[in-house]
């Protein structure tokens, strides 16, 4: 068993004994199934028919795609592609406008929690904010 591999138990199968294998093996490992293609690393994961690959950009994993006997499919559209790419790029695509939905719906945090947050880190409408907030009386605590 490398340094590694001992170092990481999530990324070893849960079998007993000295026959401890890795189950989920990082682009970068010299035995890890690795498909390049432009911008994207699909690591392969398990399965026949599909084939599951990991899907990274950069050094992040950003989901799955899934390669079937005639097209390919990723794991959060009904879409059939014809290409490994096209895939990881509407998986990706997706990821990015649930981002952006997700983060037009959320709240502004409440004052109580900006000043939970670094100062350096809040912007100038945080700042006036925190200017105006008046605290109620039952939340201080004595010190």
């Amino acid at each position: 068993m490398t340094q590694s591999t001992a170092s990481n138990p999530a990324l070893l199968d849960p079998g007993l004994g000295d026959c401890q294998e890795l189950i989920l093996l990082p682009p970068t490992d010299p035995s890890a199934e690795v498909m390049e293609i432009p911008d994207y690393k699909l690591v392969y994961v398990n399965g026949a028919c599909p084939r599951n690959y990991r899907v990274y950009r950069v050094d992040s994993m950003i989901g799955v795609v899934f390669q079937h006997i005639t097209h390919w499919s990723n794991a959060v559209d009904n879409i059939r592609y014809a290409e490994a790419l096209d895939a990881a790029v509407g998986l990706d695509e997706f990821l990015k406008v649930a981002r952006v939905s997700r983060t037009a719906i959320e709240q502004p945090p409440t004052e109580e929690e900006l000043l939970d947050k670094e100062f350096d880190s809040l912007t100038n409408d945080e700042w006036e904010r925190l200017k105006r907030y008046v605290p109620q009386a039952k939340d201080l605590v004595a010190a």
